[in-house]
């Protein structure tokens, strides 16, 4: 079912807003059985999207949480760095977790909880929210210091990827995710930005990461494969330009490899989870480089993701996820359906994903009647 643009928005801040507790945490899903909870990463892109839109209280609410969660967790992330400089792992319940309690509390099950991507996005996420006019409190300075000097430690540390996955390597996604973090720790000129290791981290991830070079970014060193999470580099960290040789690269090859031929964009070719669906995110994060490409077609081409994604709204206009329409292997959705159940509907993050397209397609004139 699509709905028009202006319902689809109430509605999507509609479900945002019921998903967001009264800690000012949102759940990641309100629906699916095993997103119940609130991750740092989903959050922060929420509350990018409603700085776009001029709902100030409603992120700032959720950065009063990631603030508190990061403070509460200052011991544990002492001990975490320490660990890390020894060359050891740090404890389970020490470092800084991918998900929480809705009330801010660690959770201690089997889940891949050591993603260091999360505390990276909400550093961004906060310098956005700010220099859209949100308030930079003291305890955000507090709590900035100490993220920044735990990503410090840790940058070069494996760890699982965005899609809590591949423990074992150290993703070029999450590592773009640290350094846009570390910049915006500097942006916000907080304690962490004076610190020599956290300047010094910093720089020597810049140019790793940045260092000129052939072909693309792919998922890690060593692989050739490309994730769709590598847009996000460009659209929306700003860590270079569109133009960039090694982005412009990356970005031909997702829209030749990952994008379907009905307009969704895929993880990446090897995913199996929910037979490996078109996720809405990623669309819009194709549409958001595209706009700042702004090659021909590039302004259609996002609108067409906008209402890509629009179809794919329930009758009560709820966002998925992902789809399955044309799964890259279709053979694996009954397997994750008889274990966890249909695929998360809502999701707030595509809620989210949706409302920042949107918004930038407003800025670009390219809205009908806008």
């Amino acid at each position: 079912m699509t709905f028009d643009d202006a319902t689809l928005a109430r509605r999507s801040l509609e479900i945002i807003g019921d998903g967001q507790a009264g800690s000012g945490a949102f759940v990641a899903s309100p629906t699916f059985s095993q997103y119940g909870y609130a991750w740092l990463r989903d959050g922060a892109f929420v509350a990018e999207s409603l700085d776009l839109i001029g709902q100030l209280t409603m992120s700032g609410r959720f950065h009063d949480w990631a603030a508190d969660v990061v403070r509460r967790g200052a011991a544990g992330i002492e001990r975490s760095i320490v660990a890390i400089r020894d060359g050891q792992a740090p404890d389970r319940a020490d470092f800084l977790q991918c998900r929480y309690a809705m009330d801010g509390s660690i959770v201690i099950d089997d889940w891949p909880a050591f993603q260091s991507d999360g505390p990276g996005l909400w550093l961004w996420s906060l310098a956005h929210h700010v220099r859209h006019g949100g308030a930079l409190r003291p305890a955000y300075l507090e709590a900035l210091d100490l993220a920044a000097r735990y990503l410090a430690a840790l940058w070069a540390t494996p760890c699982s990827d965005a899609w809590e996955e591949f423990a074992g390597h150290v993703h070029t996604s999450t590592q773009a995710a640290i350094l846009a973090g570390l910049d915006a720790a500097e942006s916000l000129a907080g304690a962490a930005s004076r610190l020599p290791e956290v300047a010094e981290a910093r720089d020597s991830l810049r140019r790793l990461l940045l260092a000129p070079g052939g072909g693309s970014w792919t998922k890690w060193v060593g692989t050739s494969e490309v994730d769709a999470s590598l847009l996000w580099i460009a659209a929306p960290y700003a860590l270079v330009d569109v133009a960039h040789p090694r982005f412009a690269m990356t970005l031909r090859r997702i829209e030749e490899e990952l994008e379907s031929a009905d307009g969704g964009v895929y993880r990446y070719l090897g995913d199996t989870y929910y037979g490996g669906g078109e996720w809405l995110l990623l669309t819009s994060a194709l549409a958001r480089a595209r706009l700042r490409r702004d090659a021909p077609g590039d302004r259609q081409r996002a609108l067409d993701g906008l209402r890509w994604m629009s179809r794919q709204a329930g009758p009560d206009g709820a966002l998925p996820e992902q789809v399955a329409h044309h799964a890259l292997h279709p053979e694996r959705v009954d397997g994750w359906q008889e274990a966890w159940g249909e695929s998360a509907q809502p999701l707030l993050w595509s809620h989210a994903s949706w409302l920042s397209l949107r918004s930038e397609l407003q800025h670009a004139g390219r809205l009908p009647g806008e």
